[in-house]
């Protein structure tokens, strides 16, 4: 078996599987967004705030700025994590993730990608070990970029448009009603401790937990 970082095959790292544990390489955790106040707690920014919520968690300060993304390095159940948050826009998302992930050595199988879900209930959250980019374009750009889809990511649930005839992209770049924040603010918590136990005990037993 081998590890693929980003175009080159390396040799397998044991523990290097589906369970998510590789203990030669810390993670490299991205919320996806677009930048800027325009977008700014917008439902599409939803990665982002996530990972802003985690970094204030760990006491990680997000004041770098490498592969056009904002990043911050710091440690969460003893393991060493960068956190990043692309300044590119949404749709092309990889331009940042492909460069960075080449610049920390991180293999694919430890970069955990936070986005937004349409065809999520608002504030669910979901932990996969890979899949299809499922019509996220931000996801589509990750995945050319990395030249994979074998690598975790998890959902953050936005729903559907309530309102009958309103268009997908009027919904996910509309900011959260006051009703809908609270259970926002439950999604970014459960965020955070989904990422702790996969840092911690691995993608298998996370999963077990948080799915």
């Amino acid at each position: 078996m081998t590890s693929r970082v980003f175009g080159a095959e390396q040799p397998a790292i044991e523990g290097d599987s589906d369970s998510g544990r590789d203990d030669r390489h810390g993670y490299l955790v991205v919320g996806l967004g677009n930048p800027g106040g325009r977008y700014r707690n917008t439902r599409h920014n939803a990665g982002g705030m996530a990972i802003e919520h985690l970094a204030r968690k760990h006491t990680i300060t997000m004041d770098a700025r490498r592969a056009n993304a904002l990043v911050g390095t710091g440690s969460i159940e003893g393991t060493e994590v960068t956190l990043a948050i692309p300044q590119t826009f949404m749709n092309v998302s990889g331009e940042s993730i492909g460069p960075l992930a080449r610049r920390t050595n991180t293999p694919v199988s430890k970069v955990l990608i936070v986005y937004d879900d349409l065809d999520l209930p608002l504030g669910k959250t979901r932990l996969r070990p890979y899949g299809s980019a499922g019509g996220h374009n931000g996801m589509r750009s990750v995945i050319t970029a990395l030249r994979t889809d074998r690598f975790p990511r998890l959902r953050i649930g936005i729903g559907r448009p309530e309102a009958s005839g309103r268009d997908a992209i009027g919904h996910v770049l509309g900011r959260f009603s006051s009703d809908e924040e609270a259970m926002l603010t439950e999604a970014l918590s459960r965020t955070a401790e989904c990422v702790e136990a996969l840092v911690g005990e691995g993608l298998e037993r996370a999963m077990n937990k948080f799915n």
